[in-house]
């Protein structure tokens, strides 16, 4: 039985990121992002409703398939606090289902953060200062993160931990979703992977090349196919492989990253390297990854084998 997480299923339909200026709300965009979500950046309270309108629109007339959306509401826009509420009021009363997502820090901290980017606070005005505006923004917000689904206290927090625990929070189940993997096959003949994170040699394994039925076929075949993964050598060699991916995967997960490269190349980047390819993509799909899976050389390889 696979354990690959159901796909999105759970995660909500509309979140709304809002909270304290400089608290991280563009690293949350960013993380929604990599989870698929539509996302919208200093978003006109009031224009909430008409964005999930279009979105049932579009999604009517099949234009979007299963779309989610991530929008920021916050002090950048001066209608912010007078409208949010009715915002939310007008959605809870269609019945639209949404969760909100409050991004807080300490005082101290989010001075700390405006003074390092040398950015001016939205509710600084002329002969204010930096604590004035975050204290005045507080104020205009307590009741807005008294009523939030979802708390965040950034204070200690790097951007890492940050993603992880909005991951935790919306997608559960489905945190792997958010790396990228691209799994690829080539052949060291035509010039070694500039791009890959990991890459695999798989020039050890018997070469079905020298059997004259085989060599114009590709790894895509299946005598090919099974040739290369009916062998001891690579039963074994798979054992270990999957096994190495385990433990390396989830780290990349951990660590953040959003793309991973895996190059598996063969001399002609034709037969071994391209089952093995298409072995390694399937494996880390029952793993719950988002995988593609492509073969360099592969054009190249059948030119060269005919």
């Amino acid at each position: 039985m696979s354990d690959e997480p159901q796909d999105l299923e759970n995660m909500p339909r509309l979140v709304i990121v809002t909270g304290m200026s400089g608290a991280g709300r563009t690293e949350a965009m960013h993380v929604f992002e990599d989870l698929g979500y539509f996302c919208v950046d200093n978003l006109p309270s009031s224009l909430i409703g008409s964005l999930v309108d279009l979105d049932g629109v579009m999604r009517e007339e099949g234009r979007v398939s299963d779309r989610r959306l991530a929008v920021v509401c916050d002090a950048r826009n001066r209608d912010f606090f007078g409208s949010l509420a009715t915002a939310l009021a007008d959605l809870s009363g269609r019945g639209v289902e949404y969760s909100v997502l409050f991004l807080d820090a300490d005082d101290e901290k989010l001075v700390s953060r405006y003074k390092s980017s040398r950015r001016r606070h939205p509710m600084c005005e002329e002969g204010t200062t930096i604590g004035q505006g975050i204290q005045r923004e507080r104020q205009l917000l307590m009741e807005l993160r008294d009523a939030a689904d979802y708390v965040i206290d950034t204070t200690d927090m790097l951007p890492q931990k940050l993603r992880t625990t909005i991951r935790s929070l919306f997608a559960t189940g489905n945190e792997r979703r958010g790396l990228a993997v691209t799994v690829y096959s080539f052949g060291f003949k035509h010039g070694a992977p500039l791009d890959a994170d990991l890459v695999m040699d798989v020039r050890f394994l018997p070469n079905p090349y020298y059997d004259p039925e085989l060599r114009p076929l590709t790894g895509l075949d299946a005598p090919v196919r099974d040739f290369v993964m009916f062998r001891d050598e690579t039963t074994e060699f798979l054992k270990r492989w999957e096994a190495l991916l385990d433990v390396v995967m989830p780290g990349y997960v951990a660590e953040g990253k959003q793309q991973l490269a895996i190059a598996v190349g063969c001399t002609g980047g034709q037969h071994r390297s391209v089952a093995l390819a298409e072995a390694t993509g399937d494996y880390l799909k029952t793993r719950g990854y988002r995988v593609s899976v492509a073969h360099r050389d592969l054009k190249l390889a059948e030119r060269a084998g005919k």
